[in-house]
Parts: structure tokens; C-alpha cells; sequence
């Protein structure tokens, strides 16, 4: 998990998981870490911008499944957990300012000011737990990867100022592997739930499977099928395109850990 002299029972206590990115001693990707714990993606808007892009994920649960909205200028996220600071407790943040990526950077606290709103987009990690424990391996997990993650010609919905296409996460895996998969996931509505597409990535728009947009590529075997669900890289990417002047993110794969139980997540 790239976590230098970690106590590894740590790394299954989501406020310890937190501590540990806020001290800047897990700078990288949160799969596999705190399993059973909702994780999530976040966004950070001037408050002007904010009822826009909180109707755009009203319209488009499936990528967009929201779990957590802060007051304007408040960073602790008081309904995802004990002393959730989203200025801190991610290890990795894209800043981008009119719509061009300007800065990555390992906290925000200089960049945070009154006006602006945190969002929290339920993430596909919170169900990887259950599809590891349900028998199907995961890939990206074994060979401590980040996710594939690819954009498609799956439309959103527009709401004011936010549109635009899909964004898939692909996890490679049997075809009976996937059946199985869509049950499970069907129990994750706000970790995305069932997958968007499974089979031929061209009918989504992907190009070439073997070179991800986002993230690292995967082996997809002779016996397996690619299946891909809606990721929440989606609304950051919504965001970018619609150039506020600034929009603070995680950076692919890096997410927000939660003190939700995954499978409580549905309620919320």
C-alpha cells in the first residue's frame, strides 16, 4: 500500500488509515485499506457553484452517488466521521484553476476559504471488500495497483453548468466471477452499485483496453471479461470541463476514507 514502517492492523481502522495520510505517511492509493469502510471522492467549489453541481449529482446517482456535503467554509465533514478534515485527510489533491490542473498537492489548508463547499461521491472501493470476501479476486489489489480507469461516450445528464461524459473504473474477471459481481454490487447503490457495461470496451467508446486513461493497466486473461462500473472520477472531470475559477479534487485512486460502514453506505 506504499505505507513505509506502518503497523499493518492499522491499516484497517479508518481513523487510523486517516491519521496516518494526514501525518503525510501514505501519500498513494487507498484500495484495500479499511475494508468494510465507505470511501469516497471528493470536490471542492465556490459556494456559487455549489447548488449546480449538488443537482448534477441528484440527477446522475450512478456516478455521482453523493455521501457527503460540508456547510460552505466548514471542512469537517461532521456525517462521515470523527474529526474528518477534508483538508487533510486525503493523501493526494489536484488543484485545477480554470479548468487547467495548476497544482498536486498533499493538503489544502492554505487553499481553503470561507466560501467553499466539499462534496463526497461514493467511491467503488467501498465494495471491493465484499467481492474480495464473496471470492472473487481482484487484480489491482494483488498487484498493488491503481484501479483502471477510462473515459466512454456514456453520457450524463446536464444540470446549469456541469455535463458531459462517463467515467468508468474496469476490473478484469471470470465470466461466472461477473455474475457474481453484479449481485454483490447491486448492494452498493452509493458505492456505485451494478456495473454500467460488461464485455467489448468499443461499444463504451475505449479505444484500447491496455491503456487506461486513468490509472495503471490490467491483464484481462483468456477466461475473463472486462467489467466496468461508473466511477467517480466522472463529476471531477464534469467540474474541470466546466472551468470555475478554482476546483480543488483527490487525485485518482487517492480517496477519502470514511468511518461509514460499506454496508450501511446504502442508507445514507
Amino acid at each position: 500500500m506504499r505505507t513505509d514502517n506502518v503497523d499493518q492492523i492499522n491499516l484497517a481502522d479508518p481513523a487510523a488509515v486517516r491519521q496516518l495520510i494526514r501525518n503525510g505517511q501514505h501519500p498513494g492509493h487507498t484500495a484495500g485499506l479499511a475494508p468494510g469502510y465507505l470511501q469516497g471522492n471528493l470536490v471542492v467549489l465556490p459556494g456559487d457553484w455549489a447548488m449546480d453541481f449538488f443537482r448534477y449529482c441528484q440527477r446522475n446517482p450512478k456516478p455521482c452517488p453523493l455521501v457527503g456535503v460540508s456547510d460552505k467554509g466548514d471542512p469537517i465533514l461532521h456525517t462521515l466521521g470523527q474529526d474528518v478534515d477534508i483538508r487533510t485527510d486525503i493523501g493526494s489533491y489536484n488543484v485545477f484553476r480554470d479548468g487547467e490542473l495548476s497544482a498536486q498537492v498533499s493538503d489544502i489548508r492554505d487553499l481553503w476559504t470561507d466560501d467553499m463547499v466539499a462534496f463526497v461521491v461514493g467511491c467503488s472501493f467501498t465494495f471491493e471488500a465484499a467481492l474480495v470476501d464473496g471470492g472473487i479476486p481482484l487484480q489491482h489489489w494483488e498487484k498493488n495497483l491503481t484501479v483502471s480507469m477510462f473515459y466512454t461516450n456514456i453520457e450524463t445528464t446536464p444540470a446549469g453548468k456541469f455535463g458531459g461524459g462517463m467515467v468508468v473504473s474496469m476490473r478484469p474477471m471470470s465470466h461466472a466471477h461477473a455474475i457474481r459481481a453484479c449481485e454483490i454490487t447491486a448492494r452498493f447503490p452509493n458505492g456505485h452499485g451494478t456495473p454500467v457495461h460488461i464485455g467489448d470496451p468499443a461499444e463504451i467508446g475505449i479505444a484500447d483496453i491496455n491503456k487506461p486513461d486513468l490509472g495503471d493497466p490490467q491483464v484481462i486473461g483468456d477466461d475473463q471479461v472486462p467489467v466496468f462500473w461508473a466511477c467517480g472520477v466522472t463529476p471531477q472531470r464534469t467540474v474541470v470541463q466546466a472551468r470555475p475559477p478554482i476546483c480543488i479534487t483527490h487525485t485518482p485512486g487517492s480517496m477519502l476514507v470514511t468511518d461509514i460502514p460499506s454496508h450501511g453506505a446504502n442508507d445514507r
